[in-house]
């Protein structure tokens, strides 16, 4: 979710928090926000044992140990300098994620979220969230960090297949993948497991029995993802052979119908979940919410009464760590304009199943509906956007070319007609 490319600065990188968050507060803006939505937290840690081929997030292999005091320096320094920015502001959920974060040690994670409750008012039933891979699993380490506060696992299985999970480069194989989700079965109430298809070589009898396999697990949230080959990835240069469009679809089609027998509901194009167990942080990236990041390459979207903000961090962490240790953690900052914002606002909230309320479009972006009036006919007409006043949805057509009536939104002079 946390894929925002870098933009050009608005302000330099010098100007102190204080006076940036004065600046926000108090200039004019484009838009008029009558209230701010509720914000998460998302802390990136970017190391990994090794790179997979297929990955484009700022992740990067270790050489050697890994500088965890160090960092966490540089995340507390970080937190402090962007508070101005969220003061008095509640932190509904907090998502840490990567590269791999549990090769965080235990007393490492306990730091980390002491010093981010020392930092901001979190909530006390805040949904905290740590990414991890099976490779790294040990059982004593996931039960210390469920005591440090982590109330829920996403854990990057991915396949249940050797041969699948050797094309993906994946460090695990398909017993520590099972012995993985045993472990997040038995000490987490609330867990995800992440799953791919369409993988090099896969069969569609694969696919469903890697499904199948996991299942087996009752985990309360699944994240299925068709593989992507991405620009700037190993896959992208060296492409492997896989499952043409027809096949995929197939077995899309087969993972769904299992999956509704199965009690796991589809509420967004790529998220299941059980009852009550819907992912309140990734809901709220797709509401539209605000979300302060620190770390290597994190990103942020703060808003305020006139004006939305986006701010990066340095992604190699040599570069962050060095800045975050004078105050100068922040990369770049720039405003979201008005023209842009409807396009962002669907990019996201046009995934959930369900949609979002019409009168969301107002309530985030300070801007009334009627700016978008002709694309939400044309997405109508078209049979991508349902018929329906009180609710902004995608069609099962729409969620099928989702790309397609995401593109309707974009501002004026890059809209297909």
């Amino acid at each position: 979710m946390d894929k925002i490319r870098p933009v050009i600065p608005l302000v330099p990188v010098h100007v102190s928090p204080a006076d940036r968050a004065a600046r926000a507060f108090l200039a004019t803006g484009e838009i008029s926000l009558s209230a701010l939505p509720p914000l998460s937290l998302y802390v990136h840690f970017p190391w990994c044992v090794k790179k997979c081929p297929y990955c484009d997030f700022n992740s990067h292999e270790a050489q050697g140990a890994i500088p965890e005091h160090e960092y966490l320096d540089a995340l507390n320094a970080d937190l402090e300098a962007v508070l101005p920015l969220i003061w008095g502001r509640r932190v509904h959920t907090v998502f840490i994620g990567g590269g791999t974060p549990s090769l965080l040690s235990a007393a490492g994670l306990e730091r980390l979220l002491a010093d981010v409750r020392a930092r901001v008012n979190l909530e006390a039933d805040a949904e905290i969230t740590l990414e991890a891979n099976p490779g790294t699993v040990e059982a004593k380490r996931f039960r210390t960090y469920r005591d440090a506060g982590v109330n829920r696992l996403s854990l990057g299985v991915q396949s249940l297949n050797d041969r699948h999970l050797r094309a993906l480069g994946r460090i695990h194989d398909a017993t520590e993948a099972r012995a993985a989700l045993a472990i997040a079965a038995s000490t987490f109430e609330n867990f995800n497991v992440d799953l791919m298809y369409a993988l090099p070589g896969q069969t569609l009898e694969e696919a469903e029995a890697d499904l199948r396999g996991v299942l087996g697990f009752s985990p309360p949230h699944l994240s299925l993802y068709h593989l992507t080959i991405e620009p700037n990835t190993v896959f992208a240069k060296f492409p492997p052979g896989i499952p043409d469009d027809e096949l995929a679809l197939d077995m899309q089609e087969r993972l769904l119908a299992v999956l509704a027998g199965e009690g796991l509901m589809r509420y967004e194009i790529s998220a299941f979940a059980r009852h009550k167990r819907k992912a309140r942080h990734n809901l709220n990236y797709w509401h539209f919410g605000d979300y302060l990041g620190i770390g290597a390459g994190a990103h942020s979207k703060i808003s305020f009464a006139h004006r939305i903000v986006r701010q990066t961090r340095p992604r190699q962490p040599k570069t962050y760590l060095e800045r975050a240790a004078v105050g100068a953690s922040l990369f770049d900052e720039t405003e979201v304009s008005s023209g842009q914002l409807p396009f962002e606002f669907f990019l996201n909230a046009l995934r959930l199943v369900e949609g979002v309320p019409s009168s969301q479009f107002s309530e985030r972006l300070g801007l009334p509906l009627s700016v978008v009036a002709d694309a939400l006919q044309r997405a109508r007409q078209k049979g991508l956007l349902a018929n329906d006043p009180l609710r902004l949805r995608a069609t099962a057509l729409g969620l099928d070319f989702l790309n397609d009536l995401q593109a309707l939104f974009l501002p004026s002079d890059d809209a297909p007609q």
